[in-house]
């Protein structure tokens, strides 16, 4: 009997070390300083179970992102 799984079914434990690592959907947003937003906006989500009871947070989140990706596109401006 070969202990080898089924094609399809190539399912493993994932290492300590790698279950610990950060999203890389969670560093970006890190990285543009609005994470505080964007898990208020989650956080909004998981009590209400509706977005259309979390558009203050929704908003914030958008308006954070929009500076960053204003502040980013005229450090690229300066650079060039």
């Amino acid at each position: 009997m070969s202990t080898a799984s089924p094609p399809g079914h190539n399912w493993s434990r994932k290492s300590k070390a790698e279950e610990e690592e950060e999203d890389p959907f969670d560093q970006m947003i890190s990285r543009t300083g609005c994470a505080a937003f964007h898990y208020a906006v989650q956080e909004c989500m998981a009590e209400h179970q509706d977005w259309r009871k979390c558009q203050a947070q929704v908003q914030s989140f958008k308006d954070c992102m929009q500076e960053y990706q204003k502040q980013r596109a005229e450090e690229v401006q300066r650079r060039q």
